[in-house]
């Protein structure tokens, strides 16, 4: 059916979820989910940098999410984390001829679990020019 808690949509592989993070990502500006985006997920350090080596990397696949056994284990404990979402080598890998750097390569988005049963799930929607992130209704 493709409801949650509380009627809110998502997709159905989350509605049994509970803790860890999913990542969904939709190439606006075509209309299509964004097969390919290599994203990484760093965990943040005291002083609120990111440190050490990806808790977990890899590219979304053809439902849109990134998938990887990390992000719903119990390594996502409460604390800070980084996404990274290679947005410029995604749109080269269209073929969109760029010349150089486009203006936005590596999107970084920093947020902080206080919870860790809870699950959080971080839509992310862009085009070339900007882009949207927030918590979704998981």
């Amino acid at each position: 059916m493709g409801t949650g808690r509380e009627g809110v949509w998502r997709p159905p592989e989350l509605n049994a979820m509970s803790g860890g993070i999913s990542i969904h990502c939709v190439d606006v500006a075509s209309g299509r989910l964004a097969v390919g985006l290599g994203v990484e997920v760093v965990r943040l350090g005291p002083d609120g940098l990111p440190q050490g080596a990806p808790l977990a990397e890899g590219r979304v696949g053809s439902n849109g999410l990134l998938h990887h056994p990390t992000l719903m284990s119990e390594a996502i404990t409460a604390g800070g984390y980084e996404v990274r979402f290679s947005v410029g080598d995604f749109y080269r890998s269209q073929g969109h001829a760029t010349g150089g750097p486009v203006f936005l390569e590596v999107v970084p988005y920093r947020f902080h679990i206080a919870d860790p049963v809870q699950h959080y799930h971080l839509p992310f929607k862009f085009t070339a020019w900007g882009f949207s992130l927030f918590r979704g209704g998981a």
